[in-house]
């Protein structure tokens, strides 16, 4: 039977619980524990897909076409499994198989109520997912911040959960913040203390505490975190800030976290061995060499927006032994100030990645076409496609106003339209078309020289795509179709000749993407950005 771990947080929502159950995860499995993780998320929606990513950060797909938390792609990277929808569940998933269940006449005869039904339901899918993934240890993240209302519903369901499965296949891992007054530079534990007291006021007592903070505990701090929680002090670990999420588990384990999870859920004593992780993490964060990437997109003022396709790029950077600098440019800047798109000449590579809407279109378009005229290399994911293609019609084909019909259902050219399973429906949850794919590979195009391969499976999350009605002329005017569908009814891939790297892909390669094993078409625009770096020289400092 599986044991379990569970990982709760306080003080602040936001505080890093994602990374400290995926190092957790790190260490088991480079223990030989087989791991799987987990994230219950405490909002209404059904899934992530409907969620802006300003408010909730980057929508994640699994391969299954599961539309998660941002969470999800952390697990991923960190442990280097492919997760599922079973791995990511929210109180609307709950409630919704509980009520379907009510109106099926499932519960006759009963008052459905929270307890127990709903924590019935949210233990039934914690188990079903270490079953589904054979897991020695399943590590189970809870979102939100212990107090709030909406999240009491599965803390129960994990006191629960201690109760019916012993201490000896249970722990918990509290996640806490200790600010720091700054007039004084004084680290705060009250916090933490309450935190604590919030959690046992509800029935749980961790085993566990971690603390974030900008520096490390002192022996004084931790002594008065164990003294005021009733936590042992060497079960009191601090997690200061780092250069990387990536550096998280070796900083855990030096204080000793495998130990006390091992005495605890009573795993006999195996060593421990970070060091092909460790290796991987320092060519990413110690190269000599830099690159400075711009990406052009709408969600620039939050980081999480785009966070898979900022770690596919120092994963990419790590393999070519250099350090990946990304500056965030607001598309819509480019827009209201001509001069402005200029600034785009200084630097290595642009990339253009995922998104809806309208707003900030035109300065995709224009960053896309200046990538072109300047040979300045060029990655677009999804949407970065759709907008290259507009680009390029309105540009070199001399298409005014070509459009994607999503931007301009009017247009007069075109060439992003509609997929056609799409225009029947009318719901939004959901209905992409979504996850794993299977692409063909044109034999002679840069594409397939990045990929070695003729079928390769990647991600997707979109509904236009390049209207099959324009494909003849943009090859004709010079783009490269070098990846379509299985059926080939679909272009996955463009591309430019006799440009130093110009493509795009309409799936997100930066979902597969993982630290040591990058999706091969960012190392392509890594390793060609570093090239102009290098031709050019340091007159293009940024």
């Amino acid at each position: 039977m599986p044991k379990y771990i569970f990982v709760t947080g306080g003080v602040i929502s936001g505080i890093g619980k994602g990374v400290i159950a995926g190092s957790i995860g790190k260490i088991l499995q480079s223990s030989g524990i087989k791991v799987s993780v987990m994230k219950m998320d405490p909002y209404l929606n059904v899934d992530a897909g409907t969620m802006n990513p300003l408010v909730h950060g980057e929508v994640f797909v699994c391969d299954d076409g599961a539309e998660t938390d941002m969470d999800i792609g952390t697990y991923e990277r960190f442990l280097d499994i492919n997760l599922s929808r079973a791995n990511n569940i929210t109180t609307g998933q709950v409630y919704l198989n509980v009520l379907q269940r009510e109106r099926e006449g499932k519960y006759l005869g009963k008052c459905v109520q929270i307890i127990p039904h709903i924590t019935d339901e949210i233990k039934r899918l914690i188990r079903y997912a270490a079953r589904k993934d054979d897991a020695d240890v399943m590590i189970v993240e809870s979102g939100g911040t212990v107090g709030d209302i909406e999240a009491l519903p599965f803390l129960e369901a994990l006191r629960q959960m201690r109760f019916e499965e012993g201490k000896d296949n249970t722990l918990f891992v509290h996640v806490t913040l200790a600010p720091i007054i700054e007039d004084v530079g004084e680290l705060k534990t009250k916090p933490t203390q309450h935190s604590v007291q919030e959690l046992r006021r509800i029935g749980i007592q961790p085993d566990i505490i971690i603390v974030r903070s900008k520096k490390r505990l002192t022996e004084a701090n931790r002594d008065k975190i164990s003294l005021f929680t009733n936590v042992p002090r060497e079960n009191v670990l601090s997690s200061p800030d780092l250069k990387s999420p990536y550096l998280v588990p070796q900083v855990l384990e030096e204080q000793g976290l495998s130990k006390i999870i091992f005495e605890q859920l009573k795993i006999p004593s195996r060593d421990v061995d970070l060091s092909e992780w460790n290796n991987v993490v320092k060519d990413m964060l110690e190269s000599k060499d830099e690159v400075h990437i711009a990406m052009v997109g709408k969600y620039a003022e939050l980081a999480d927006s785009y966070v898979s396709v900022n770690h596919a790029l120092y994963h990419a950077g790590g393999v070519l032994k250099c350090r990946v600098k990304i500056h965030w440019i607001e598309s819509e800047n480019l827009e209201c100030d001509n001069s402005s798109l200029s600034e785009l000449e200084k630097y290595d590579g642009i990339i253009v990645p995922g998104g809806f809407g309208s707003r900030g279109v035109e300065g995709k378009i224009l960053a896309a076409n200046y990538a072109r005229e300047k040979g300045i290399p060029y990655l677009g994911l999804c949407f970065g496609l759709q907008l290259a293609v507009v680009s390029f019609a309105r540009h070199v084909l001399g298409y005014e106003g070509a459009n994607s019909t999503e931007i301009d259902p009017n247009t007069p050219y075109p060439v992003i339209d509609l997929l056609p399973e799409q225009k029947e429906i009318d719901k939004l949850g959901g209905t992409m078309r979504l996850g794993g794919h299977n692409i063909i590979l044109k034999a002679g195009t840069l594409a397939f020289r990045l990929y070695g391969k003729n079928v390769i499976r990647e991600r997707h999350r979109h509904r236009y795509e390049i209207n099959p009605k324009y494909w003849n002329v943009l090859q004709e005017a010079g783009m490269v179709f070098s990846g379509f569908s299985e059926d080939m009814k679909r272009v996955e891939i463009i591309e430019l000749k006799d440009h130093p790297f110009y493509m795009a892909s309409q799936y997100h390669p930066e979902f597969v993407s993982r630290p040591g094993k990058p999706d091969p078409i960012f190392r392509g625009f890594v390793e060609a950005s570093l090239m102009r770096r290098k031709s050019i020289g340091v007159s293009l400092k940024v």
